[in-house]
Formats: C-alpha cells, sequence, structure tokens
C-alpha cells in the first residue's frame, strides 16, 4: 500500500494528490491569476492575513487540500509552498525527517519526487513502463538516472550491482575505502569494477552516513533537474493504474488460483464465448471482463476506496474470495440448475447493493462479504418461496419491493410481493373464465398477452398514446396499488377494446348477429 499523509486521510487524498502531482512542473509551477484583480478591494478578506496566521491554519490541511489552495492564486501559492508545512508531510508519508537546511531542493519539491518514485517503485509488478526502463540492460544495471532513485530501496528485485568503484561512491555516498575493503570482482578489461547485493549497499549506504534521512537527502541532492521521465512516468500511472492492477490481478495468478479465479469469475455469469475465449492473451478485452461485475466496473473507473487502488483490488479480491465459499455452499444443496444459479445472482445483486458505499469508502474484509452474503441468501431463499415457482420468481425480480426486501428484510416489502403475484393471478382468473371465451377471441394480439399471469410488464411499455400503453398504465396501478377503482379500469378498457373489435367484424360482416355476454 501506498504511504499515508495522515492517519484516516491517507486513502481518500491519495487519489487526488497523484492528479494534482501529475500536473505540476519539477521547477516551476503555473497558477492561475484570477484573484490577483481582487487585491484592489476595500473589504478585508483571507489575502489580507500576514503568512504567520496563514501556516497556522494550512498546517491542519492534507497534501491534497494543500496543492488546492495553492493553485488558486499566486499568493496563495507562495504561502502554501512554506517549507514548514511540507517537511511535516515528507516525515508523515516517508516516515523520514527532512533537513531543508541540508538538501538543495525545497521540502514541497523533494516530497513531490519521493512520492512519484515509491508510487511506482511499489507498482512495479503491474507497471511494464518501469519494468523496461530498469529491467532492459540486465545483467548490467540501469541508468544511472533510476539507479539513483533505487538507492531508497532496501530490496530491489534486480540481480548483483556490477558497477566501477567511482559510480558507486557516488550513487551512494559510499567512501572509497569502505568499497575497496569489500571487493567481490575486478575486470582487468573495463577497469576497476564492483559487484554488491543491492541489500547489502543499501546497509552500507545506512551503516555511513548514519540514518536513512541522510541517505534521502544525499539522493535527492545528487538528483539532476531533469525528471521529465519521472513525471511522463507517474503521469502514464495516475491514467491507467486501475487498468493495470486489475490486469494484473485477473491473468497473473500462480497456475492453481489462476484457473479457480477464472472459473469463479465466470460462473453462472451471463457473457460472450467469442470474448472470454482469449483470455488473458493479447486479444483479451479486459474492460470487457471487468464490466461483467458490478464491484470490477467501479474499481475500473477509480469508485472504490476512495479512489486508491491498492486497498481497492484487495477489496476485488475479497469479494471473489467470497464468491467461492459461496459457490461452493450453493453447490452443497440439492437444488436444480436454475434456482441454484438465481439464487448466486441475487445474493451477489444484495451484497453489492448493501455494501457498495462502504466499499466506495474503505476496505471490506472477506468476512465482512460472507456475513452479508449470508443474510442475502437467507432473504433470496425466502423470495424464492414466496414466489413458489420459478416462473413467478423470475416475474417479481424486477419489482422495487424485490430489491427493498433485499437490502432492508423489512417483511412489508415481502407482504407487497405477495400481493402483487395475488392481483396477477385475479386478473388472469377474471380474463380466462368460461364467459369471457369471446373477449380473449376478440381482443387484439398485443394486448393479450399482458392478461397473461406469466407476462412482465417493464416501465418502458408505460410510456405512449396507444392502446398497449393504456393498458399497461392502468395494470400497473392496479397490480402496484390493489385499488379496486383500477381493476374495474382494466376490465372496462378490455371489455372496450373487444366490442370494439366486434364492431369492426360486423361491419365487415354485416349478417352475422353476436349477442356478446358482459360479465
Amino acid at each position: 500500500m501506498q504511504p499515508g499523509f495522515e492517519p484516516g486521510t491517507a486513502d481518500s487524498s491519495e487519489d487526488e494528490l497523484q492528479g494534482q502531482f501529475s500536473l505540476l512542473s519539477a521547477t516551476s509551477f503555473e497558477v492561475t491569476d484570477e484573484s490577483e484583480d481582487t487585491h484592489g478591494r476595500s473589504e478585508t478578506g483571507i489575502l489580507d492575513l500576514s503568512d504567520e496566521v496563514f501556516i497556522l491554519i494550512l498546517r491542519r490541511l492534507d497534501p491534497t487540500s494543500l496543492l488546492r489552495v495553492g493553485s488558486t492564486c499566486r499568493t496563495l501559492f507562495r504561502v502554501c509552498s512554506c517549507n514548514s508545512l511540507w517537511t511535516k508531510h515528507f516525515q508523515t508519508s516517508f516516515g523520514v525527517p527532512f533537513a531543508t537546511a541540508a538538501c538543495s531542493i525545497s521540502a514541497k519539491s523533494a516530497f513531490r519526487l519521493v512520492f512519484m518514485w515509491r508510487t511506482l517503485f511499489r507498482n512495479l509488478h503491474c507497471n511494464r513502463s518501469l519494468q523496461e526502463k530498469l529491467f532492459a540492460e540486465i545483467p548490467f544495471p540501469p541508468h544511472k538516472y533510476w539507479v539513483q532513485w533505487l538507492v531508497l530501496e532496501e530490496t530491489v528485485p534486480l540481480p548483483s550491482v556490477r558497477l566501477p568503484c567511482t559510480d558507486i561512491e557516488s550513487l551512494w555516498g559510499i567512501e572509497k575505502e569502505v568499497l575497496e575493503g569489500k571487493v567481490q570482482e575486478k575486470d582487468e578489461d573495463e577497469g576497476r569494477m564492483l559487484k554488491f547485493e543491492w541489500k547489502e549497499l543499501y546497509a552500507l549506504a545506512l551503516e555511513h552516513h548514519g540514518s536513512i534521512a541522510k541517505v534521502f537527502q544525499h539522493v535527492l541532492n545528487q538528483q539532476s533537474n531533469d525528471h521529465c521521465e519521472l513525471e511522463a512516468m507517474f503521469s502514464q500511472y495516475s491514467q491507467c493504474r486501475f487498468q493495470w492492477l486489475f490486469t494484473y490481478w485477473l491473468f497473473r495468478q500462480p497456475a492453481p488460483f489462476d484457473r479457480q479465479l477464472r472459473a469463479i469469475y465466470l460462473q453462472w455469469q451471463k457473457h460472450s464465448k467469442r470474448k472470454v475465449v482469449s483470455w488473458g492473451g493479447t486479444l483479451c478485452d479486459i474492460r470487457y471482463l471487468a464490466s461483467l461485475h458490478h464491484i470490477t466496473s467501479d474499481y475500473w473507473r477509480g469508485k472504490l476506496a476512495q479512489g486508491d487502488e491498492t486497498v481497492g483490488i484487495q477489496t476485488v479480491e475479497n469479494y471473489f474470495s467470497m464468491c467461492k465459499s459461496l459457490v461452493a455452499w450453493i453447490l452443497g444443496r440439492d437444488w436444480g440448475r436454475l434456482k441454484s444459479k438465481k439464487v448466486y445472482e441475487d445474493t451477489l445483486e444484495g451484497v453489492y447493493l448493501l455494501l457498495r458505499r462502504e466499499m466506495q469508502e474503505t476496505l471490506v474484509e472477506h468476512e465482512r462479504f460472507w456475513q452479508v452474503a449470508k443474510v442475502q441468501m437467507t432473504r433470496v431463499c425466502t423470495l424464492e418461496e414466496t414466489a413458489v415457482n420459478y416462473v413467478n420468481w423470475k416475474m417479481i425480480e424486477t419489482l422495487p419491493y424485490y430489491k427493498l426486501y433485499l437490502v432492508s428484510g423489512n417483511m412489508v416489502y415481502l407482504d407487497h410481493v405477495q400481493g402483487f403475484l395475488h392481483r396477477k393471478r385475479l386478473v388472469h382468473d377474471w380474463f380466462f373464465m368460461k364467459e369471457n371465451t369471446w373477449v380473449r377471441q376478440l381482443l387484439p394480439g398485443d394486448l393479450y398477452p399482458l392478461l397473461e399471469f406469466d407476462t412482465k410488464i417493464s416501465q418502458d411499455s408505460l410510456h405512449g398514446d396507444s392502446m398497449p400503453a393504456q393498458l399497461s398504465r392502468v395494470m400497473w396501478l392496479y397490480l402496484h396499488s390493489g385499488q379496486t377503482l383500477y381493476l374495474e379500469a382494466v376490465k372496462g378498457l378490455v371489455l372496450q377494446c373487444a366490442q370494439a373489435s366486434l364492431g369492426h367484424f360486423c361491419s365487415l360482416s354485416p349478417g352475422a348477429s353476436i349477442q356478446p355476454h358482459v360479465s
């Protein structure tokens, strides 16, 4: 996980902080001048406070808020760049005190550079651009610019360092005598070459400088003023980090877990076989796979854990761990395929509805997911018993009471579902009464299905002036309200349509004479 800024605010500010830093330059900053024209006003405002008072106020801000305030005008930019503010954030975020007097750059610039580097390095496993920079020259070390940043890391996933003594002395700041006493290899053709493990050099640098803070100072002082590559790579990471981490998580699991994850990810899930056949390949449609689940779709768009990609992917992993437990539990029941599939789908829907806001704010553990899933599964089974059969169950799934009962468990909503089914049955039974045979024979084909018990009435069909839309609206009002007035309106509308069809038939056959029985 990336370093936090302050307790309780790290996750919420990390995402925006990355966006803010990716827009700033290493040596210069652009700020708006819109507030400059307001200095001539006669009223006393916040800009009339002294720098000392400003700093007391700004000390309470996290790095993201500090950047926001500093981007409003030149005066606030100057105050928000104060070393005393960023020194505190440097130590809070990286656990290292920052000595302004001993460093050649400001605390704000140092914070920015180290934040970008640490963010990139801690996500090296999914960042191919940085991997190319660090691994391209193996067995030789990468470019000196990147080696200088690697000096800050105790564990580096690279082969042993093999560099001239002068380069190691310059990059790590270790005295020549110390290095010569630990020479492991000499190359007569290329001059004096030293070979060290990265961890060994880190320990030597720490011992030589006396503290990790002084190692940081050495690295920052040795760095050039040109950080274009770091900035460009960080900007790219900020834009693509959710896609990169999701792709790595989905396709880079160890072999046994990879097969399990794929099976659970696609379990009872509607998907295109054509798009899934290239799973993990270069032609695989990652965006499509992310869209198969609500939670992965939210992560893809940066909506989990307040935009913290690392915490967000942990929530996704915990969610599918819950899915694995849920599938095992369902398959252990003596249920048919259709019931098993629907219980699974509706349980996951309920879990997402209940935990959506929590997932957007913080990490959700496996135990929390499983606890909610068990409650949701119980409610889904209650709804299935209420529906009596699978046809009824599929019909009520679109009712607002269905989801309200899932998320609340309130029996009032279950009563509404039962009432809906009862009223649907009443309409069906009236329509199929023996004395209404003539109505069924004369009713237009687009109205007949609306009166059948197993027909769903979608909200899209309620709009318009057509006869099906009018009948759908009246049916909808009766089914959801239970008022007899609307039932009589349904009957009247149906009989009116049937009689209109009868009149049309009689006009085409003048000799015919039919006396309908109106119930």
